[in-house]
């Protein structure tokens, strides 16, 4: 047998290991106990792209950026709708118009503000053909709120409504957004006093202007086409109090139809992140989501919360932690705690160059084109959650027969609350899928850095799933999420299916080399899996009959 390379032997191996070692069941879950069910809306696995970065992402009419669409197909045809995007970040609020600019976005960087994106930006018209390159997406365009100091931001914002309008005005149509992280605005870009009450009427005045300025131009939109997602804050305790906002009269209008928020686990700079003790970590990641449930129950809007602009580490991830594999293990689980604990939507943040984007459209002195560790954790949620997820795009379809998820409370004297994580997908009522995540740190080179190997054998843990009596099938089918360790940053695969860049553009290829088609059964209600440490597994049973 012939071996491309050292990766290949060692994925062979550790699947040697895994066969012959049979463990002992180390955790259990009662799947007819789980409670709480939640429905997430459509496209549960979405993006948000840095507004310097959309060309890029993109492209324009002329040359259509087809890796990023095909990273778009697949994940559509897994969740039965490709991700909604969201246009916009921090540079959304440094954008100002020149309709004389032959290239869609000219930008200047300031080393001293930032390294991964320009601090002083000008758009032209081309900027908007990268809204036609992607069938079957639908986009929310942000609008500069915060001004970067430019005395045309206002004039900016009614010529760029006039454009936008034109382009984004159908089946293409998210939302609308005004301002990016205006609770960081005080002191930066507004009087360090500024507060809620200013704040409202600030973005009352603007959502109104563009009202104004799309009735003018666009009179073809429909009054739904008016709406906007919002506030948009950079998380739940900066300067401004997102409940106040609402009590002062944020949504007076009834336009805003999607509850937003940020979300990161925590910076690049913070001392003391780790793989293990800051993204592999369930307990991190649920207090960190904790804080937008409480938000969502002291405002209650009756609008679905969703993440708008999420990721690992801000300031655009750490080379290493961000990167690698263990990187896809955390979005699995941040993303379906967040479904289960009744977000709507997620929104993963990338930019071209950022560290923790799932992939990167262009090649660049700095970073090569092509599909990184994250999108794989992408691809597993979504395989996870299916096509049928039934909340609607708004929220409108939720409690419709669709997919609900719940957490499954693990048990066991091997069982441990931060690195053995369960959740069911329904169907109908009856469990149609589990996943399940080792969350455990195992690098496969020495110390997570190499240059040797690691020497250790890689642990196995058990896990058995109790209260399955009802599942369509007696064979569940296993779907691994796995590379070579939690430091890789090649060599992941999602159910033997690879999307790199090099192989078909991003299209899905099957390889050779990777295990696939096991099953296990279900006996007496019960089965059991073996999952290795940083690892994902998801147990398929088949589609709901009842």
């Amino acid at each position: 047998m012939k071996f491309d390379d050292m990766n290949q032997l060692i994925m062979l191996l550790a699947q040697i290991n895994l066969a012959i070692a049979e463990p002992t069941v180390s955790a259990v879950g009662n799947i007819a106990s789980s409670v709480n069910i939640t429905q997430p809306l459509n496209g549960f696995i979405s993006y948000s792209i840095e507004f310097s970065s959309f060309p890029d992402f993109a492209g324009n009419k002329t040359n259509p950026n087809d890796f990023s669409n095909n990273l778009l197909d697949n994940l559509g045809a897994l969740a039965g709708v490709k991700p909604y995007i969201r246009v916009g970040g921090n540079t959304q609020d440094f954008a100002i118009w020149n309709s004389e600019l032959k290239i869609a976005l000219n930008g200047t960087y300031n080393l001293s503000r930032s390294a991964d994106y320009p601090t002083t930006i000008e758009i032209g018209p081309a900027y908007f053909e990268s809204y036609n390159t992607w069938p079957g997406v639908k986009f929310s365009h942000g609008f500069n709120m915060g001004g970067n100091h430019d005395s045309r931001q206002w004039e900016t914002l009614l010529q760029t409504a006039a454009v936008a309008c034109k382009v984004l005005n159908g089946d293409n149509l998210y939302l609308w957004e005004y301002g990016n992280e205006p609770d960081l605005f005080a002191g930066a870009v507004r009087p360090s006093n500024w507060n809620e009450s200013e704040y409202v009427s600030e973005w009352l005045n603007g959502t109104r202007a563009i009202k104004n300025v799309f009735k003018e131009s666009c009179p073809e939109l429909s009054p739904d086409q008016y709406d906007f997602l919002a506030p948009s804050f950079a998380g739940t305790s900066n300067r401004l109090n997102t409940p106040r906002t609402w009590t002062d009269g944020l949504d007076e209008d009834k336009n805003i139809k999607l509850f937003s928020s940020h979300n990161y686990i925590s910076g690049v700079e913070t001392l003391g992140v780790t793989l293990q003790g800051t993204l592999l970590n369930h307990t991190r990641t649920l207090l960190s989501l904790s804080q937008h449930t409480s938000e969502n129950r002291a405002i209650n809007p009756g609008i679905p919360y969703i993440l708008g602009e999420t990721n690992s580490l801000y300031h655009q991830g750490r080379p290493g932690l961000s990167n690698a594999f263990g990187a896809a293990l955390w979005a699995v689980d941040f993303a379906v705690s967040a479904a289960a604990t009744g977000m709507g939507r997620v929104h993963f943040h990338m930019g071209t160059d950022y560290r923790y984007a799932a992939w990167q459209p262009v090649q660049t002195a700095k970073t090569t084109v092509g599909t990184k560790a994250p999108y794989y954790g992408n691809v597993a949620v979504a395989a996870f959650l299916g096509g049928g997820i039934g909340g609607g795009e708004f929220g409108d379809d939720r409690g419709k027969v669709g997919t609900g998820v719940a957490q499954v409370q693990l048990t066991g004297e091997g069982a441990d609350g931060e690195t053995d994580v369960a959740y069911a997908a329904y169907e109908k009522g009856a469990v149609v899928r589990v996943l399940v995540l080792n969350l455990r740190e195992y690098n496969y080179t020495l110390n997570g850095t190499g240059p040797g190997l690691n020497p250790e054998q890689r642990p196995v843990k058990r896990y058995r799933f109790t209260g399955l009596d009802g599942v369509a099938r007696s064979t569940a089918e296993v779907r691994r999420l796995s590379a070579n360790g939690s430091d890789a940053v090649t060599g992941i695969t999602w159910d033997g299916w690879s999307y790199n860049y090099e192989l078909e553009r991003g299209k899905p290829v099957r390889l050779g080399n990777v295990t696939t088609g096991e099953t296990v059964e279900v006996v007496g209600g019960a089965v059991e899996v073996a999952v290795p440490d940083s690892e994902v597994v998801v147990l398929d049973f088949g589609t709901a009959s009842r």
